[in-house]
């Protein structure tokens, strides 16, 4: 509203008005378009508008433009020029606007290559921060892994090897195994989900594993790993094998299936746990069938058949009931229905104990 005042006081300005002190100023720095252009950047903000109307009036562009562009207030009003005779002066103000306003948009570019520039920078540092921390890791497991293997070197009469989470031994599982002197009686490993393939190869085909009394792999994925190798071992360890615990080990129906000739061989097994895998309630009533002969078990946990879960991922207890039922009374069939859920419901996964096989078999 000031500047719109301001304008229209000066247009209405009586002609037998003194000029002011201010209105000479602004005729002074008039006279001399490249003076004044130079000049706008020093010059106070109320001397603005009375330079405004007098550029206009005489139709100087270029000090126009510049004036437009260097505009110290938030608001141009154009509207009160309506009184003068609107010609190519008033392109010149809107030339003014085009310059001002790409320069608005250089600046948002700037702007923008400015912060792009930041986010790279770090991105960067982040990475080498990163890449640094995965270092110094490596290092500190490579250090421990060396001092691990100086005191199994020295363990000259090993029988029982336990490790829980070994994350160190990921491709390293063969170098660990070759300082084995003696042949072990029982073996567990547990939550070592990131053993490569390749460290299982190594695994179930070691030597000194061949007299084996106890297995336990517990939280051991074997997902997409092939079954040859397990199988293998199992032949070869069938007739010591007192204890086999395969807990939660991302088993699926067709490497269970491929282990099963070899476990019905197993006559000295005494525990056999399985629990917390994907098998289908058919599956689950072959391994009942393969074990049937196997008179020294005293323990069988199985995993809950993916047909007992709820899309939402919990067990059917109802179902898991009848079906637990029909299992062990061998009545269940090689096809059961409700397969429909089997790839929707493989969380939260439970176990159910199986009478002794003294007693259904």
């Amino acid at each position: 509203m000031f500047l719109k005042d301001s304008f229209l006081s000066t247009l209405n300005m009586s002609i037998r008005t003194p000029p002011t002190l201010l209105q000479l100023a602004g005729e002074s720095l008039l006279r001399d378009q490249a003076s004044i252009i130079t000049a706008l950047e020093y010059l106070s903000a109320e001397l603005f508008p009375l330079l405004f109307i007098q550029a206009y009036r005489r139709r100087i562009r270029e000090p126009l433009k510049a004036m437009v562009h260097a505009w110290p207030f938030t608001v141009l009003p154009l509207g009160c020029l309506s009184q003068l005779s609107l010609d190519q002066v008033l392109k010149a103000v809107l030339d003014g606007l085009d310059v001002l306003l790409a320069q608005e948009e250089e600046d948002v570019e700037e702007e923008e290559i400015e912060e792009e520039e930041e986010g790279e920078e770090e991105e960067e540092e982040e990475q080498e921060t990163e890449e640094e921390e995965d270092w110094d890791r490596k290092q500190e497991e490579q250090q421990f892994f060396s001092q691990f293997l100086s005191q199994m070197l020295r363990l000259q009469h090993l029988r029982d090897l336990k490790m829980d989470s070994p994350s160190f031994l990921r491709g390293r599982l063969d170098q660990m195994l070759r300082c084995l002197q003696t042949p072990l009686d029982r073996l567990s490993i547990t939550n070592c989900q990131q053993l490569k393939h390749s460290d299982l190869t190594h695994l179930f085909q070691c030597p000194n594993f061949r007299q084996l009394k106890s297995l336990h792999l517990f939280g051991l994925s074997l997902m997409d790993f092939s079954p040859e190798p397990l199988r293998a071992l199992l032949e070869a360890v069938a007739p010591t094998l007192q204890d086999l615990g395969l807990d939660n080990c991302a088993m699926v129906d067709s490497q269970v299936e491929a282990i099963l000739p070899v476990l019905s061989r197993c006559h000295q097994l005494r525990d056999f746990t399985i629990p917390e895998n994907n098998f289908s309630v058919a599956t689950v009533e072959k391994l009942l069938r393969y074990t049937a002969g196997l008179r020294s078990l005293e323990l069988e946990l199985y995993p809950v058949p993916l047909e007992c879960y709820r899309i939402q991922g919990t067990v059917n207890k109802e179902r898991l009931a009848l079906i637990r039922a029909e299992l062990v009374s061998g009545e269940v069939g090689i096809t059961p229905d409700g397969g429909q859920q089997q790839e929707e419901c493989k969380g939260d996964s439970e176990s159910w104990e199986a009478e002794p096989q003294a007693q259904h078999g």
